[in-house]
């Protein structure tokens, strides 16, 4: 039996979870603003009814149209 002070299966794990971090680390240097979720989810839907609003206009249900409803 080895007389070593440290179980490679350890120094393996050890190695992947500093790799990992580091790999965080530039992420948040490289992407700042991502991951902080509720203020980007919050605006990126519909006041009026809570859906999903995915490009740059006005919601389906017209409810957060300048106009105040939906038309028709």
């Amino acid at each position: 039996m080895r007389a070593s002070g440290f179980n490679p299966v350890a120094k393996i794990i050890t190695l992947f979870l500093v790799v990992m971090a580091v790999l965080a680390v530039f992420g948040r240097l490289r992407f700042p603003g991502l991951g902080r979720g509720p203020k980007r989810l919050g605006a990126a839907r519909c006041p009026a009814c809570g859906r999903p609003r995915i490009g740059k206009g006005p919601c389906d249900c017209g409810q957060d149209a300048p106009g105040g409803g939906k038309e028709g």
